[in-house]
């Protein structure tokens, strides 16, 4: 299950991902319509569970808490569906990575989760900006980043070979103060 939580939205939490969820992770990152806008590689559970223990990164699942989940710990109320990275954190521009189960796409939660994860990395760490990559096919993707204020800063063609072509993506970023004067 989920661990305690970080950082609470109206509808939706970031908690912290424990090695107990990499059967959840895994599941979604070989469901191909995640993974293929993300663009990931299929990987073992194993490959998961080094990953939540050792890589320094920020990892959250994005949950849907029930009325009488409890916010401190792991708790039967709380419904897995997503995950929102922020990789590169202590080192440069952190980066945003994020993905929802496809049974809530449209909804609204990855505009709040992504939201809630800005909040937690300007709160966090002492950086200037924050960025994010989309593919250029990945429509739903862009549009959240730019609803969220995201400007797009390049494109890197024919970046990666995904679902049988080459593909391009973009590259946002997003300042601290932009952010700020979004309220």
């Amino acid at each position: 299950m989920p661990g305690a939580y970080v950082q609470r939205g109206e509808r939706v939490t970031l908690r912290t991902v424990e090695s107990e969820d990499a059967s959840f992770v895994q599941r979604a990152g070989t469901n191909p319509e995640i993974r293929y806008p993300l663009g990931n590689p299929v990987m073992t559970r194993a490959t998961h569970e080094e990953r939540i223990e050792d890589d320094g990164d920020d990892r959250f699942l994005v949950c849907l808490d029930g009325d009488d989940a409890d916010p401190a710990t792991d708790d039967e109320n709380v419904t897995r569906i997503g995950q929102v990275d922020v990789v590169d954190a202590d080192y440069k521009r952190p980066e945003l990575g994020y993905w929802l189960v496809p049974a809530v796409h449209g909804e609204g939660y990855g505009t709040e989760a992504v939201a809630l994860a800005l909040d937690y990395v300007f709160r966090e760490y002492d950086t200037p900006a924050v960025g994010a990559k989309a593919f250029d096919f990945n429509d739903a993707s862009r549009g959240l980043l730019e609803s969220l204020g995201f400007e797009t800063e390049g494109r890197c063609r024919k970046y990666m070979f995904v679902d049988g072509d080459h593909r391009d993506m973009i590259q946002y970023g997003l300042l601290r103060e932009e952010w700020h004067e979004r309220g």
